[in-house]
């Protein structure tokens, strides 16, 4: 149905009632269905992770909550000490778990700098890399090819496309790194009986922007139906520290670093997320890009760039297929 009136205002939230209601959502969930005490989050920093973090404590009280940090050798430096800050800012204990040594082990940075060097054979100790993909879609439509940064020590900037081969093998090895913190953060749920609680917003996971069995995998997923741009908004009522909300989100993945606009969105949040409940409400495009300054056409590329990462996605929010089939 044709939805007339579309106006960007729809994507605000009532933060104060929304944070009442997944307070309540995480009691319920965690004591009655999974019968856990209580809550362990990984943290990083960013503003996903400090708005669960703050929903937890509320929901069960800091001294039922506990925030892991879950730094290795490409980490930002500013990482770790917000993600302390905000720990402090809830009254919860941090636990820091540096899996630098467990990445080495499985292989991570071996496996990923093979790849990188058969493109760019002077990669070696001191570089940085980074994968990116092309530009803000307001201005062109190309499919999401990736590319790879190298920058030398000396400063050097240089970018290739990526073959498939090696973007499968950059890709699979970093994906180590969210699959070791989630082993990691079930270890200390176990530990205390408590449960993992998730941190994806709905612009990561219904978009596949996540690693399957790795930051993925949660008890709970308490603002996946949150768009970035509301995950903003709570972050303001539930007082994360400003310095954590100015912060550009971030892969945290690779040692350049790389924004995670640049590696996957293509697009300033508080547009696309206007894009996005437009499409979802089944508005008009062009009536959308009123409400935005843009045009039918800018605003049709985004959609279909939306349509198709959910579609090329659908695998990772499945779960486990069980065999055999059940009869038709």
């Amino acid at each position: 149905m044709l939805v007339t009136g579309f106006r960007k205002e729809l994507l605000e939230i009532d933060a104060a009632a929304e944070a009442d209601r997944i307070v309540a959502g995480l009691r319920d969930a965690v004591h009655r269905l999974l019968h856990r005490k209580g809550a362990v989050v990984g943290i990083s920093g960013g503003v996903d992770s400090s708005v669960v973090l703050a929903l937890c404590a509320r929901a069960f009280g800091p001294q039922r909550v506990t925030a892991l940090v879950l730094p290795e050798r490409d980490s930002s430096p500013e990482s770790v000490p917000l993600a302390k800050m905000v720990a402090g800012r809830f009254g919860v204990t941090a636990v820091v778990e540096d899996i630098t040594q467990a990445l080495e082990g499985l292989g991570c940075y071996r496996r990923r700098d093979e790849a990188i060097a058969r493109l760019f054979p002077d990669y070696g100790p001191g570089w940085k890399a980074k994968i990116v993909i092309p530009g803000d879609l307001r201005e062109q439509e190309t499919l999401n090819v990736f590319h790879l940064t190298v920058i030398s020590p000396e400063g050097r900037e240089c970018s290739r496309r990526l073959p498939v081969e090696e973007y499968c093998q950059v890709v699979a090895a970093s994906n180590f790194k969210q699959r070791t913190r989630m082993s990691m953060l079930y270890y200390h749920a176990e530990l205390r009986n408590y449960a993992v609680v998730g941190t994806a917003n709905k612009n990561e996971h219904a978009l596949g922007f996540f690693v399957k069995h790795g930051d993925g995998g949660a008890d709970v997923q308490p603002i996946a139906h949150l768009f970035k741009t509301q995950v903003y908004r709570l972050a303001e009522h539930l007082g994360v520290p400003e310095e954590v909300r100015r912060r550009t989100p971030t892969t945290d993945t690779y040692s350049a670093g790389s924004s995670q606009e640049e590696f996957f969105f293509r697009l300033p949040f508080e547009i696309l997320d206007v894009i996005w409940l437009g499409w979802e409400s089944g508005a008009d495009p062009e009536e959308i890009g009123a409400a935005l300054g843009l045009g039918r056409e800018q605003v049709q590329r985004v959609i279909s760039d939306l349509s198709r990462k959910q579609r090329t996605t659908a695998y990772l929010r499945s779960a486990a297929v069980m065999l055999p089939f059940p009869p038709s």
